[in-house]
């Protein structure tokens, strides 16, 4: 899942070098935190949050294939 989400951010910024994406366990979630530079947030975040929410729904896809729950926090 976490290569999931930093291969669509890579393909999203301007900025490839710079995306950072760390997976924490949280009890029966797994929390995958998105950093990304200050100048891509926007990219990442998309006009009223469009492309955020398409991320997290993958990433809530592949974590119900895997038989887990997962949760994108954009840092």
């Amino acid at each position: 899942m976490r290569e999931l989400i930093e291969y669509i951010a890579r393909s999203i910024v301007t900025a490839p070098d710079e995306v950072k994406v760390t997976e924490e366990p949280s009890g029966e979630w797994i929390v995958l935190k998105l950093e990304v530079a200050q100048e891509d947030k926007g990219r990442v975040i998309g006009k009223q949050g469009r492309v955020a929410q398409a991320m997290r729904t993958l990433l809530r896809v592949a974590a119900v294939r895997e038989g887990t729950r997962a949760m994108l926090e954009i840092v």
